[in-house]
């Protein structure tokens, strides 16, 4: 009996409005930390789902240039008659425009278009 009475002994001691607002601190803190953790979650993931986008983006984008090329070059040679040779130049042709397609689309290669901006800029900015 004597461990009821110390529990007594201890509520009386503590208010009861300090010992909730101190068990609603620590949920606070428990709460905080959930959300942290799935925020990280939702940044992995979010993350990993553009990254496949950005890939299958790039892809396409080869994959097109390619087909493209390869049936131009198919189309020339049915009309001018020169079996091999108008489908390998086209799709030789199709194949660097893919990889121009990529470069330009993962940034590594400007635009014709801003490069020709930038350079009207940095002309207009430089005194005679």
């Amino acid at each position: 009996m004597s461990s009821q009475n110390g529990d007594k002994e201890d509520r009386a001691i503590g208010t009861p409005e300090a010992g909730l607002s101190e068990r609603r601190a620590q949920l606070n803190r428990k709460l905080d930390d959930l959300r942290v953790v799935e925020e990280k979650a939702a940044r992995k993931s979010q993350s990993s789902s553009s990254g496949y986008a950005q890939a299958m983006k790039l892809s396409s984008e080869f994959i097109a240039g390619v087909l493209v090329g390869a049936g131009i070059g198919w189309v020339a040679d049915k009309w001018l008659g020169t079996s091999p040779l108008g489908l390998i130049v086209f799709l030789l042709l199709g194949f660097a425009a893919g990889v121009l397609n990529v470069l330009r689309s993962a940034g590594v290669v400007e635009e014709a278009d801003a490069k020709i901006q930038r350079d009207t800029d940095v002309h207009k900015d430089r005194p005679d």
